[in-house]
């Protein structure tokens, strides 16, 4: 009989103090030794024992082959009843160096916290991630997938893992980002710097290609005038985030845009904000988007996967084509000078979350797929549905 032991993968370890917490306490709760194996020196929380691998994002970089090895000493020691791992490179790795004890009875779960490819994305991203994936699935027990599309490929395509599930993100925890009443929002935004008339947009995301920072820019600069009060929050860091403050003084909107860096108190900012934007190209279920519906903001997001998961038009926001600059700065234009209109939307969007994507409600969902695997001398007898 196996030790009551799971083993957490994933390429860097603030994925965990991000996002998978309330999980790991829960089997903390159970009485489970957990365990985790990330890149990073992070103290994480309901942590017994926490091994630092250094695994690389890039799938072709030559440490990824000594963080295999360690992998599979720690799997192959450890006695693991369940392991569970995330990303791409961090889960590709895990499930390679996990193929033995599989063999001895161990249960690998992965989540793919949205493909690379999918509908719209470069043909270079489904000549490598596609076909890793696919023969990946074949030594899992179960994937899960986090929005309707990346499950219907998965099943669509035949992907051999035992069995595909769907769950709703990570959750977000509704207690924590929550809305703020008229004069709260106006005293937090004056200890942030900024007036009561100020109207806020917020995105939170690295300054990168996919994360396309530059759209939000440059919509910005086509109601500069109509909409003077409007500032442009942007926290995060990344390779475009000197090109994006150049991008804004040449526009003229040097004034309007914070670009605040890496942020621990997101919970605050998305608090004080008007709007949620988002211009990602591509995204699994974004929890920028899920943080924000949670406390009451209205979205304005370029259509792609995850947003289109999150963000119903006229009901919580508004979905824009990638190239629609000027579609993107109307809806911001709407929002500032109706704001019933925003107050509505934002509601919506509240309980959109409170119903389907709190991390109880998520918490419950994925803990059904752990109990298949925690009860002794019982064979999972599921099926793709």
């Amino acid at each position: 009989m196996m030790a009551k032991k799971i083993l957490f993968c994933a390429t860097v370890d603030y994925h965990f103090e991000l996002f998978h917490l309330p999980y790991m306490k829960w089997f903390k709760d159970q009485g489970w030794q957990v365990d985790v194996a990330a890149l990073g020196e992070i103290k994480l929380l309901y942590t017994d024992n926490k091994y630092n691998i250094p695994i690389q994002r890039s799938p072709f970089n030559k440490k990824n082959l000594q963080a295999y090895k360690k992998l599979k000493n720690i799997i192959d020691e450890g006695d693991y009843t369940i392991i569970h791992c995330h990303t791409p490179i961090g889960g590709g790795l895990t499930r390679l160096a996990a193929k033995g004890a599989r063999e001895r009875g161990t249960k690998v779960i992965y989540t793919a916290h949205g493909f690379h490819f999918c509908k719209g994305a470069p043909l270079i991203n489904w000549l490598v991630y596609y076909p890793i994936e696919k023969f990946l699935s074949r030594i899992t027990d179960t994937l899960i997938t986090i929005n309707k599309e990346d499950y219907r490929l998965a099943v669509k395509h035949k992907f051999k893992a035992g069995n595909i599930k769907q769950v709703h993100g990570v959750g977000v925890n509704t207690d924590h980002f929550k809305p703020l009443d008229v004069n709260q929002k106006n005293e937090m935004k004056k200890s942030f710097g900024y007036q009561p008339n100020d109207f806020l947009l917020f995105y939170a995301a690295e300054f990168n290609n996919n994360k396309n920072q530059k759209f939000l820019l440059q919509s910005l600069a086509l109601i500069k005038n109509d909409v003077p009060g409007a500032r442009l929050v942007l926290a995060g860091e990344g390779a475009l985030l000197e090109n994006c403050r150049e991008l804004a003084i040449a526009l003229g909107i040097g004034h309007m845009v914070d670009f605040l860096g890496y942020q621990k108190n997101i919970q605050q900012l998305v608090s004080i904000c008007d709007v949620a934007v988002a211009s990602s190209l591509r995204e699994g279920l974004p929890v920028n988007i899920m943080e924000a519906m949670s406390c009451g903001l209205p979205i304005v997001a370029v259509n792609n996967r995850g947003h289109r998961e999150l963000v119903q038009n006229n009901k919580n926001g508004w979905l824009v084509e990638h190239d629609d600059k000027k579609r993107f700065s109307n809806k911001i234009k709407m929002l500032e000078s109706v704001p019933d209109l925003k107050v509505k939307l934002g509601k919506n969007g509240r309980e959109m979350i409170l119903k389907t994507y709190s991390s109880s409600k998520v918490l419950s969902e994925i803990s059904k797929i752990y109990s298949v695997y925690m009860i002794e001398e019982e064979e999972p007898e599921w099926s793709v549905h």
